[in-house]
């Protein structure tokens, strides 16, 4: 078998091992693939693999040989699904390898925007400090999460460990999902409508996937219905947020604070209002990307193949 990696340097950039790929036949692994590459590098490859490189209908039409798509991530919007279906290629998926890396993450963005940890290092480190007349110094309000609200949109996996970990900073937690689970409420966590989640919470964090009925669902009409102040947290999707309407309402105060992972277009356009807006942390959508977690998809792919081979394909999307 022939098998390729079209991007494979965002999983492994050089501190993990194919080696589990290369037991199932010649494995050739590409960093990235522009678009105009892809016909060329798939080839005849029986077994490709992408992260973000869009597999069209035109390329499958051009490489008849595919017979599995791996996809080294959750979400699979960049695979012609429609198009593998009619050709009866396998698209498998990981689902499930980065929730305690997301939930971690999204908790640190949350503890920066409470206490500004890096800018009063810097603050010390440059001798700002040093000038100060005070034995202890501080720049910006610093914020106490027990008692506070989190407000918690998608409560799945990532959803409910990033509520743990609030809970064990003493927050209470509202909750909004499309299924919701009456069986996890309990003490100082419940379900509640988007309206009550925006009224009565101190802080919001999205934990949920990206739909056309979802994009850009905080936007002015949404912010307006929150508390003055409130922190946001996006470790899930850039399109959920309407970022203009964001950026505004930073400006004017009304948002205390966003931390975000992710932005509407990646890498940003140099004039994304998010870039210069007051008190918004940008990273650049690493949530995902500690080395526990690689480690996981790389294996979760792995297997993935592993049971393709087998006839008994797991973790399908398209079936």
């Amino acid at each position: 078998m022939k098998i390729v990696v079209l991007d494979g340097y965002t999983l492994n950039p050089g501190d993990l091992s194919w080696a589990a790929f290369e037991a199932f036949g010649a494995l050739s692994v590409h960093d990235r693939t522009p678009e105009p590459a892809v016909v060329e590098r798939i080839g005849e490859a029986e077994a490709i693999f992408t992260n973000k490189t869009v597999i069209t209908r035109q390329h499958l039409d051009a490489c008849p040989n595919v017979r599995f798509i791996g996809v080294l991530a959750t979400g699979y919007n960049v695979v012609d699904i429609a198009a593998a279906r009619d050709r009866g290629i396998v698209v498998a998926n990981v689902p499930t390898y980065g929730t305690a890396s997301v939930a971690q993450f999204a908790t640190a963005l949350l503890l920066e925007l409470c206490h500004h940890v890096g800018a009063h290092s810097e603050d010390a480190r440059s001798g700002r400090w040093a000038r100060s007349e005070d034995f202890c110094y501080w720049t910006s309000p610093l914020v106490e999460l027990a008692g506070k609200t989190v407000g918690i949109i998608g409560f799945g996996r990532i959803g409910q460990a990033f509520g743990r970990v609030a809970q064990a900073l003493g927050m209470n937690i509202l909750a909004h999902d499309e299924h919701p689970n009456a069986n996890l409420e309990e003490e100082g966590l419940r379900y509640c409508s988007l309206d009550e989640l925006y009224a009565k919470s101190d802080v919001i964090s999205l934990h949920c996937p990206l739909f056309e009925n979802n994009r850009g669902m905080i936007n002015a009409a949404a912010i307006a219905k929150m508390k003055k102040g409130v922190f946001l947290i996006n470790t899930s999707r850039g399109p959920l947020i309407n970022e203009q309407d964001l950026a505004d309402a930073l400006s004017r105060g009304h948002v205390g604070g966003a931390g975000l992972d992710v932005l509407s277009s990646e890498p940003p356009a140099p004039d994304n209002p998010l870039l210069s807006a007051p008190n918004c942390i940008v990273t650049p959508h690493i949530a995902w990307a500690a080395r526990e977690a690689r480690s996981r998809i790389m294996n979760t792919a792995a297997e993935n193949l592993a049971a393709f081979v087998g006839g008994n394909p797991q973790n399908v999307v398209n079936s």
